[in-house]
């Protein structure tokens, strides 16, 4: 299983992203590396969320925004490894809409934020069939430990 590591001063951008955004979800993009079987995040990219409605519960990134960011991957000689968003008072586990709309491969990153604050984060990889998600090992360096992995619900219904 891969594990993922997003460095402290991103894990902070991410969070502050959520924050910003909320009520609504935000949606960003995560660049960097893999090798020995983690996925390191060197670079985000901010994703103006697109969808027109319910954006408190989903968000769009176009297809246009998504070629942006594979350019912005290749001048900097990194991979897009995969994407971010929150989940405003809900919790950090992938939806029915999520698993609908993903794509195995890709690593999602979810962030909870109850009431304005950024909570619990987590990890997640489609599994090759599109069924469900599969919980990844997420570390943030620079804390002082990392972000457990809980047994969660997969493709809960938010």
């Amino acid at each position: 299983m891969i594990g993922v590591k997003i460095p402290g001063e991103l894990f902070g951008k991410i969070a502050a992203h959520a924050e910003r955004t909320y009520p609504e979800e935000c949606c960003g993009v995560m660049l960097g590396r893999e090798a020995g079987g983690e996925r390191v995040v060197q670079e985000l990219v901010e994703i103006d969320n697109r969808q027109d409605t319910n954006r408190r519960r989903r968000f769009l990134i176009t297809p246009q925004q998504y070629r942006d960011a594979e350019g912005q991957a290749a001048e900097k000689n990194l991979d897009l490894l995969g994407f971010y968003h929150s989940h405003p008072d809900h919790p950090a586990a992938p939806s029915a809409f999520d698993t609908e709309h993903a794509l195995p491969w890709f690593t999602y990153v979810i962030v909870s934020v109850a009431h304005g604050h950024a909570s619990n984060t987590t990890a997640w990889v489609l599994e090759e069939d599109r069924g469900r998600f599969a919980a990844l090992p997420l570390a943030i360096p620079a804390r002082d430990t990392p972000v457990p992995m809980q047994d969660r619900t997969l493709n809960a219904d938010r």
